[in-house]
Formats: C-alpha cells, structure tokens, sequence
C-alpha cells in the first residue's frame, strides 16, 4: 500500500469514526478499489452497514465482486445484504453458488442456517420458491436432501403452506431416513389434521442413528396434546436406549405420577435426582430438582408420610422455589387437620409482585377447596372477583364453588359469563356441558357444549371423559365406551374409570366394570366421583 492510500484510509476511517459515515465510506470504497484489496472492501461494507445503508453497502459488495471476481467472501456480504434489503428474488444464482462452494458434509448445518435467514423475509411465499430452486441439486441427494428438503419445508410453512410442508418432510425423510431436518419438521407439524406428520416422526426414531434429543421433544409434544400414555412408552423406551440421560427420568416421573403409579414414580425421580449434577444448564437442573423434590413430596403425601413429605419440601433452598414450597407445606397441615396454621402460613408467604399476590390467594382457596370448606373459599372467591372483575380463573373457580354449594343458577351464569369474555376457553364449555349431563338436563346442548370444548381441546381426556359421559345419558352406549376406553387409555384417572366402569356395568360387561373400579381405587380410593358411583350402584370392587 502505498503512502498516498494509506492516508486515504486512515481519514476515510477517521471521518467515518467522527459521525460522518458517509464521506468516510467514499474514501474507504475509493482506496478500496485502488489498491483491490479484499480486507478495505469489506471494511467500506461495514461501515456502510453501520449507517444503515444498504444501497452504498451493495455498492461497495457488487465493487468488491468485480474487483476480486473469485471472493467467496464477497459473495456470502451481498448474499446477506439482499435478503437484508428485501431484495429475495435477486439471489437465487447467489446462493447457489455458496451451496456449491460448501463442502456435502457441512452442507446440513448451512441449510438450517439458510432456512433461518430466509424466513425473516417479507415475502415468505418468495422465499420459499427461491431457496427451492437453488437448492434443486441437494434435494436429489441422499446425502444432503433430508437437510435441504427441511429447508423448503420450514419456509414452506413460515409462508403458511403446512401442506407442502409436510410434504417436503416426507420427501427429506425419503431421501436420508437418518437426517434428523424432516423429522423436526415434522415434529412441529403434529396436530389431528396432519395425521401423516407423526409417522415421518416416528419412523426417524426407529433408526439406530435418532437422536435421543429428538425422542424428549416427541415426548413434550405428546404431553402438550393430553397423550399421556403415548408420552410415558415414550419416555420408558428412551430411559432404556439412554438411562444416563438425566431429564427424561424427570418428565417419566411425573406422568407416573398423574397415572398414580406412585412406586415407579418415586423411583424415576429419584433416578432423575441422582443424575441431576449432570445437566449442564444450571437454571434447568435447579428447575428439575425442585419439580423432582415437589412431586416426592406429593408422593408421600398420598400415603400419609407426612414427615417424609415435609422433609422432601426442605430440601428445596432455592429463593425462586420457596413459594411453591411453602404453599404444599401449607397443604401438609391443612391435611393434618391444622387449617389455621396452614393458612397463616399462606397469608405469610410474600407478594413482592401481583402475580405472587394471585398466588397466595390461589394457594388459600386450593387449601379451603381441598377441606371441603365451600362457603369460606367461595366467599373468598366473591370478594376477589369484586376487586379484580373479568379475571377468567376467577370466574371458572367461583362457578366450580357454585356447583358444590349446590348453586346451580350462580354456576351457569358465571359459566355464561367466562364464554363470553373468553370464547376459546375449553374448560368454561366443558364444565357447563358436563353439569348438564351429570345432571340428565338439556342433554342435546350438554352434547354441543363438550363438544365445542373438544374442538379447542381435540387431545385432553378430561373434556373426552365429558363427551362420553353425555353420550352415556343420551343412550349412545358403543360411541360412549368407545370415547371413554381411549381417554381412560390416555389418562387412567379415577373420575375416567368411574365413568367408564359405569357404562360397562349398565351395558352388563360387569366383570370389566369391578377390574376398572378396582384399578381407578387403587389410584385414589376416596375420589368423590368414584365413592358416590360405588355408593349408588351398591357396589365393592
């Protein structure tokens, strides 16, 4: 470099430095172009990217590529400045090119990258189309169409086409059955009306080669959808395949919890606790470890070991977590008959923000609700209400004190009420339909309730528990077996299997009914949905 174009470089970035970008970016693209030196192209790119112009940084990219035609460098700038300006339709032969020039085995991670940067285009539809073409020689690669096919498909769906996005999974998949891109599509495409998109998923963790990762997200996608039977075979496969994975054992766990398995349950979280430390995540493994000593806690409660539930509790020392903590201690002495104590524990806990204020006052009704002490928690429920009116979990909690008060009128206004202030609220449908049908009234618009609440919520066995049981009060005795068998399946809850024992003993399958109830007492011998059924039909499992 000669005197004369260094001191043009040095003002060009003095003068960039003093506020003046744009004067500064002349001198640099000028001595740039003198001297055709790759670094100062690229010094005049980021300076004219510093001043938020795009145009004056093509044109010192475009400058570069005539100047040093063979620059993959400049070509990755104006790549990345096109789509940057918008400007997707320019860079097909661009991004070809840089295809091209990347070796097969590193191709994967720049098809996820390339994925990432198109779908912040304006025009999603475009972009999709132009990642299509210049990748159209990948695609028909075994070794790099499952990537490149789960590029298309991600854009695909950004543009909102899930059906060319699942196709493009099922093509990847068909191209590299390994690659774990079609199969994460895939993943994210799961819903009852893409019944094809599981299958891709599946089929990818049947390889030797899946991913143990791809397996937990599957499981927390079946968890999300209510499937949590599927979810636990799941998860019981992957803490065979990998039992030193440590998250895994947590989230099995706990669904053998809700499932009532408590043995098993206690088991794998205790697997989990012993292989926390491994979890490189701090905050994760400080999370996990506090769900792990609740649910322990949980667990010895349901069998009356309150000094090993309690003791469980105390392990808990992180300052996020003492909330949670303190309130099941509360729970503790409220199931050993010291309610005042158990709520001066609540009303002592602190509410630094109003969320922890809503908490504490949730956590004072949980303890009422669990005592059966409806008027004093439904009279806190009112007050609350009065003072924060609208509030959607108010609402349903009040209405759901209502009905055990016997207040029937009070829940279905406030029922009423929640669908009209929260039209996709599952729950306020469900409850309202339910009720009709628990009650033999209004069955057709019990059955169109429950059956609006299963549209928002296709997967919750619950509100499929519902469905059945107006379905039984209409004389539908198959569709009502059927419907319960599956959410029974999904979620063998205790209020599921009195439902489902019910319909088996009026149908006269009694043997099944008994083996049902006897299963559903096991679980939870003093559900009141299941004593009251056992008490009418005069029978003991």
């Amino acid at each position: 470099m000669t005197a004369e174009m260094f001191y043009e470089v040095l003002v060009g970035e003095l003068t960039a430095r003093s506020g003046e970008p744009g004067d500064g970016f002349a001198l640099l693209l000028d001595a740039a172009r003198k001297a055709r030196d790759g670094k100062l192209f690229q010094r005049a790119v980021e300076v004219a990217l510093q001043a938020r112009s795009g145009d004056a940084a093509l044109t010192a990219v475009r400058a570069w590529k005539e100047a040093i035609p063979q620059s993959r460098e400049a070509r990755r700038f104006e790549l990345q400045i096109l789509i940057a300006l918008n400007r997707i339709g320019e860079t097909t032969e661009l991004l070809r090119a840089e295809v091209a020039a990347t070796p097969e085995v590193e191709r994967p991670f720049l098809m996820a990258l390339i994925a990432r940067n198109y779908g912040r285009a304006t025009d999603k539809k475009l972009a999709a189309s132009v990642v299509e073409q210049a990748l159209s020689d990948d695609l028909k690669k075994p070794g790099t169409g499952g990537a490149a096919w789960a590029a298309v498909g991600r854009l695909r769906l950004a543009a909102g086409d899930s059906s060319g996005a699942l196709e493009a999974a099922r093509q990847g998949q068909e191209m590299d059955p390994s690659s774990e891109g079609p199969a994460l599509l895939a993943l994210e495409l799961i819903d009852p009306a893409q019944p094809l998109a599981e299958p891709i998923v599946k089929r990818y963790l049947a390889s030797p080669k899946a991913l143990p990762e791809m397996s937990m997200a599957y499981a927390r996608v079946l968890v999300e959808g209510h499937r949590y039977a599927d979810a636990s075979e799941t998860l019981s496969a992957l803490t065979t395949s990998h039992p030193e994975l440590a998250e895994p054992w947590l989230l099995l766990g706990s669904l053998q919890g809700q499932a009532r398995q408590d043995a098993a349950a206690e088991a794998s979280l205790k697997r989990y606790l012993s292989l926390a430390s491994t979890q490189r995540d701090p905050e994760a493994r400080d999370r996990g470890q506090t769900q792990a000593y609740l649910l322990l806690s949980q667990l010895a409660e349901r069998r009356k070991d309150f000094t090993a539930a309690d003791s469980w509790l105390a392990r808990i020392d992180n300052p996020e977590d003492l909330f949670a903590a303190q309130a099941r201690r509360a729970a503790l002495l409220a199931r050993q008959g010291k309610m005042p104590q158990a709520r001066e524990l609540v009303r002592s806990l602190p509410e630094r923000t109003p969320d922890e204020k809503k908490l504490k006052f949730q956590a004072e009704v949980q303890l009422l609700r669990d005592a059966k002490q409806y008027q004093a928690a439904y009279d806190m429920l009112v007050q609350a209400e009065l003072a924060t009116p609208n509030d959607p979990d108010l609402i349903y909690d009040q209405a759901m004190m209502a009905e055990k008060l016997n207040r029937l009128d009070e829940m279905e206004r406030l029922l009423r009420r929640l669908i009209e202030l929260k039209p996709d609220n599952q729950n306020a449908y469900n409850a309202l339909g339910y009720s009709f049908a628990d009650r033999k009234v209004r069955l057709d618009e019990a059955r169109t309730l429950i059956q609006k609440a299963v549209q928002l919520a296709p997967e919750d066995p619950f509100i499929a528990d519902s469905l059945g049981w107006v379905e039984f009060r209409l004389g539908n005795m198959p569709e009502a077996t059927r419907i319960l068998e599956t959410a029974y399946k999904s979620r063998p809850d205790p209020e599921i299997g009195a439902h489902l024992g019910e319909v088996l003993w009026t149908a006269g399958e009694r043997e099944r009914a008994i083996s049902i109830w006897k299963e559903a007492s096991l679980a939870d011998a003093n559900n009141e949905t299941l004593q009251e059924t056992l008490k009418r039909l005069r029978v003991k499992p």
